[in-house]
């Protein structure tokens, strides 16, 4: 992902759901992990006001909340990737973790 001129731009997030479960020998990538992104934009310019990114696992060709030691395995993955973009990982009072991207407004 990237802001260019104060537009998101988001690479690759098309797969939400896919049919590449059970492709062998990239375990260390987590492509069970996938990450729903949730943008707020200005209406009048479209400038990204804020983004959050909802982890969730896919088994079977379904989507479940990932679990808390998912969300901190994708924090750090995109925290080692993410320059300049920094993200903090936040849990929701229902449990939910959430990545948000730091230096917006979120």
């Amino acid at each position: 992902m990237e802001v260019y001129r104060g537009r998101l731009i988001l690479y690759g997030c098309g797969d939400l759901v896919d049919d590449y479960e059970g492709i062998t020998g990239h375990k260390q990538y987590r492509d069970d992990l996938r990450l729903l992104y949730t943008a707020r934009l200005d209406k009048d310019t479209g400038a990204l006001r804020g983004l959050r990114l909802t982890p969730f696992q896919a088994r079977r060709l379904t989507l479940h909340r990932a679990h808390l030691r998912d969300a901190h395995w994708l924090h750090a993955a995109l925290t080692r990737r993410g320059a300049p973009f920094s993200s903090a990982l936040v849990v929701g009072g229902d449990g939910t973790p959430t990545l948000a991207v730091v230096g917006h407004d979120v």
